[in-house]
């Protein structure tokens, strides 16, 4: 295994359970920087040592994170259903689907910088993507963001983290989910994002089953990639997971995967909540 592999199985293993980078340390007495520089794989062949302690703080066996085993569903996971169309794990989008930002943190910035919107929207889309792949970083990406507004600096991550709303009832029915079936979260995100919404209660407080950011595998939706990632993390077949997401694009690849797939309209909330709820109708008489 690279570096790359252990870095992206540390971070999913760290983030289904339940842990910040900074609870992490703390748990397996290890540095800051040297945790954030496994995860993204700028250490080459990191002790045995060190990774066997952050096994241990998760909660894992060495193996999951060296790529010889897989998790061990809890109890209570063996008691979750199959909807009747088949379903037994859910993929949730972040941005657009479980929280919005995007008007809030470009006026914002309009606001303190004096930038006009159409210049900042049009920054943010043309770098976004290298970032959310990881081939930014977060810093690089800033200051790309500061020199288009002429401004001294610019804190993306702050701005995104004050004006970023969750769209309560759907984070109301992850929870509904989780308590039915294996969920995760599928999503294009920045460096240090998903942490960081974590941090804040700004995602459900929940167990998620996996997590995949795009900017740890170094792919983004709709690329194939990322749906690879997500099936083998399902530890289910490609017929069992039900994506749901705002973008179309993503949602007829996940399709082309051999997906099911719902489109979430913010605008239309309560018609995306029954629809929802409605493909996550379980069988009459699941076996046992």
């Amino acid at each position: 295994m690279d570096e790359r592999d252990l870095g992206a199985r540390l971070q999913q293993a760290r983030l289904q359970a339940g842990l910040t980078q900074q609870q992490l340390c703390q748990q397996a007495e290890l540095s800051y920087s040297t945790l954030t520089k496994i995860e993204r794989g700028a250490i080459k062949s990191p002790s045995i040592f060190t990774i066997q302690r952050i096994a241990g703080a998760i909660g894992v066996n060495l193996d999951v994170l060296l790529g010889g085993g897989a998790h061990t569903a809890s109890p209570s996971k063996s008691k979750l259903l199959r909807s009747k169309t088949g379903v037994r794990f859910v993929y949730f989008d972040i941005n657009g689907c479980l929280v919005r930002f995007f008007h809030g943190a470009f006026t914002r910035i309009a606001a303190d910088t004096g930038a006009s919107i159409d210049l900042i929207e049009r920054t943010f889309w043309h770098y976004s993507d290298q970032a959310c792949r990881g081939k930014l970083t977060l810093e690089q990406f800033d200051a790309e963001l500061a020199k288009a507004l002429d401004v001294p600096s610019i804190d993306w991550m702050d701005y995104y983290l004050d004006t970023v709303e969750p769209i309560a009832a759907m984070q109301e029915l992850v929870q509904w989910a989780s308590e039915r079936y294996q969920v995760g979260l599928l999503s294009n995100s920045m460096p240090g994002f998903i942490d960081a919404l974590r941090a804040r209660e700004l995602l459900p407080g929940i167990s998620f089953d996996a997590i995949i950011d795009s900017s740890v595998v170094h792919a983004i939706k709709p690329e194939e990639r990322m749906f690879a990632e997500a099936t083998e993390a399902a530890h289910c077949p490609a017929a069992d997971i039900l994506l749901i997401d705002d973008e179309r694009p993503n949602l007829m690849a996940a399709e082309k995967s051999g997906w099911h797939v719902l489109w979430f309209d913010e605008s239309r909330l309560e018609d995306s909540l029954a629809r929802i709820r409605a493909a996550l109708e379980p069988e009459e008489n699941p076996a046992r």
